[in-house]
């Protein structure tokens, strides 16, 4: 069974919202005035970051509007070691979009391998002229600066490739400094220990100095027999096979004993 409507319950309702909205505040944003506050994510138009555009055409390739315009040219780069292989490089030339007929899809700045292209929130880009919505790169470039952060990852979430190799290098070249930080004191202590030991060598061989020298002394000097006065070892004794002079007048004492007089003989 339908449910019976009452008349004029349409119009009740609806002056009720009227009513309803006719007590609150009223909010209008004095726009040019004042910027309205845009959500993180707007697609407001494309910027360029012309540093990591390599020429690679995958953005014009997949664009299904066919909206983006490259131009490019080859350089000879030298080779840097002598005997090296010249290498070749893509200069870009011209880089334009063509706004009128993009279509705002992202396909462009989601298939760009080397993060050239980027969601910009500027939307102030009206023309009255419709060939003027051609922007060339200095104009994506300027758009370029008021691209916002990327937003927070989530706790839970994978940590980027880039951070992570980046990470893995900063880490390995810490470790490398560490390692060598360690050698050079392990290297200075070697050292200091070494210094300390030629030190103490050199302060006993100088204790042991004069201990020496008091030996070399008592080798130098000869030896006195045992029983002798000071007197006796002092005086000089007569020459083996010449007789002592004799003084006139003084007769010689006659030594006792077997042994014949040799005074007498003569």
């Amino acid at each position: 069974m339908s449910r019976l409507s009452i008349p004029g319950s349409g119009l009740a309702k609806g002056l009720a919202v009227t009513l309803r909205t006719m007590t609150k505040k009223t909010v209008t944003e004095q726009y040019p005035d004042v910027q309205p506050e845009l959500p993180p994510r707007t697609r407001g138009v494309i910027g360029l970051f012309e540093e990591n555009c390599t020429v690679c055409m995958l953005c014009a390739r997949e664009c299904p509007d066919w909206c983006i315009y490259i131009d490019s040219h080859k350089e000879t780069i030298p080779a840097a070691t002598p005997g090296g292989r010249d290498r070749s490089r893509n200069v870009l030339d011209r880089f334009a979009i063509d706004f009128s007929l993009c279509m705002y899809c992202g396909i462009c700045i989601e298939v760009c391998p080397f993060d050239a292209l980027f969601w910009s929130p500027e939307f102030e880009y009206s023309e009255t002229d419709i060939r003027d919505l051609t922007h060339e790169r200095d104009k994506l470039r300027e758009w370029m600066w008021t691209v916002p952060a990327p937003p927070a990852l989530d706790p839970g979430a994978e940590e980027p490739k880039e951070l992570a190799a980046a990470r893995k290098t900063a880490d390995k070249l810490a470790a490398q400094q560490q390692t060598a930080q360690q050698q050079t004191a392990q290297q200075q202590t070697a050292q200091q220990e070494t210094a300390q030991q030629q030190t103490t060598r050199q302060q006993a061989a100088r204790a042991t100095e004069p201990h020496a020298d008091e030996q070399a002394r008592a080798a130098e000097q000869p030896t006195r027999p045992m029983g002798d006065s000071k007197q006796q070892t002092d005086q000089p004794g007569p020459a083996p096979g010449r007789s002592e002079p004799r003084t006139p007048g003084r007769s010689e004492p006659r030594t006792t004993g077997d042994q014949p007089d040799q005074e007498g003989r003569e």
